[in-house]
């Protein structure tokens, strides 16, 4: 065996470089189980990793030529290791560990198409419950008449005006010793490199070997997806001769909801309740996203705070892949205090004696002033800053007007009088 110099796939599968075919087979057996996407959906560049490392050491031509000049010989086909140059690229469409790029060939070394890819709203009631819907799409396949050919077997000739490219390439003088080259796409052949007869061409594509067909694709979006997940139908793309169609991809575009705002697998919401609820307990149902009705109940005695949060555990999203499993819905409450002059003064003396004990004036000595606090409109401003003067007949002293008040922005407009 020829001594190895990288040892990278190797590692990967945990065997050391002299491992026999048995050995691989077992090491890349438990690994496969442990990494697969369907067991272990976050792993899928490491299911990828184990995946090629184990294509190229199962095979004596490929794992030679590994052996002997490592990665780079893989990439370049050193040493003779014939059909395999570039092989990064025809398997994962780029280097070793470069799997997420765009792949640009497939693995039996033939061009791959583009992917197609297409925003699909959902609402989160289907994110929650999990649904099944169709897609109805236009795409290009094979012409079956001529087989994607365009025409009668032989007819198809090679462009002779731009000799196959696609693209004609002009020189253009600029000045004397200057010269521009322009390229521009073939107009014989369209930029395909090939011609056809018109009396050869096929009757049904017209010679452009593909034909529009509507594709329906049954869609399940699972529980507990989220926005911008994407759902893959794997080589349903565009059609073309000599080209393995890319994929289909469903990009998930979550709608807004009206009650609940998602974040990772818990939801929020915000309820109204009224001051005697915060103080005095309550109870409230409401309608989740599976149609339930949930009862929230909340004890007398323990007070609600204008802004705060309690959680219901288990009531979240459901976990992707694992159902029965839940985040946590969270109520942020918003207490509604009532109108002015809500009750009479007599009333409100008895609902002083039930509250909590005021904080005892502080004896203050020597000049104070008073002030009345009074309602402001925020939307108004403060009057471009200018001084707003406020006159009573209890700030009017001796024909003295007292201008010491003046709105400022947030604030309470207030009337100053000297005590």
């Amino acid at each position: 065996m020829a001594s190895v110099v990288d040892t990278k796939l190797y590692d990967i599968l945990g065997v050391p470089p002299g491992a026999s075919e048995n050995e691989l087979k077992k090491a890349y057996r438990k690994l496969a189980k442990e990494y697969h996407p369907d067991k272990n959906p976050n792993a899928g560049d490491k299911f990828k990793e184990i995946s090629f490392a184990y294509e190229v050491l199962s095979n004596p031509e490929k794992r030679e030529l590994y052996d002997r000049y490592g990665e780079q010989g893989l990439r370049e086909g050193s040493g003779g290791g014939g059909g395999m140059d570039d092989i990064f690229s025809h398997i994962f469409g780029g280097g070793l560990f470069g799997f997420m790029g765009n792949q640009s060939r497939s693995r039996n070394g033939r061009r791959r198409g583009e992917d197609m890819m297409h925003p699909l709203k959902v609402s989160l009631e289907d994110l929650y419950n999990g649904k099944t819907t169709k897609l109805q799409l236009s795409k290009n396949v094979l012409c079956s008449a001529c087989n994607g050919q365009g025409g009668k077997t032989g007819a198809v000739q090679k462009c002779s005006a731009c000799r196959g490219h696609g693209v004609r390439t002009m020189i253009r003088q600029l000045a004397p010793g200057m010269v521009q080259q322009v390229q521009s796409v073939c107009s014989d052949c369209n930029g395909e490199g090939e011609v056809i007869n018109k009396k050869d061409r096929c009757k049904k594509c017209e010679g452009k070997k593909v034909i529009k067909e509507v594709k329906i694709l049954e869609v399940h979006v699972d529980k507990g997806m989220k926005h911008g997940q994407r759902i893959t139908f794997a080589g349903e793309a565009d059609q073309a001769p000599g080209v393995e169609p890319g994929d289909i991809v469903l990009l998930l575009q979550e709608k807004e909801h009206e009650v609940f705002q998602r974040d990772g697998n818990d939801l929020h919401m915000t309820y109204k309740i009224g001051l005697v609820e915060a103080l005095c307990g309550f109870q409230f149902t409401f309608k989740h996203l599976d149609a339930r009705q949930i009862v929230v109940k909340y004890p007398p005695g323990k007070v609600i705070e204008p802004g705060c949060v309690r959680v219901v555990r288990g009531e979240g999203m459901p976990q992707y892949r694992n159902p029965f499993e839940k985040g946590d819905l969270y109520i942020k409450f918003d207490v509604q205090f009532p109108e002015n002059n809500w009750v009479s003064p007599d009333k409100l003396s008895e609902l002083e004696d039930l509250l909590p004990s005021r904080p005892e004036v502080p004896n203050i000595i020597g000049y104070t002033e008073e002030v009345e606090l009074q309602e402001f409109d925020s939307t108004r401003g403060s009057g471009g800053g200018q001084r707003r003067e406020v006159c009573t007949e209890e700030s009017t002293r001796g024909g003295r007007t007292d201008t010491r008040s003046q709105a400022r922005p947030g604030l309470c407009a207030v009337s100053i009088s000297s005590v």
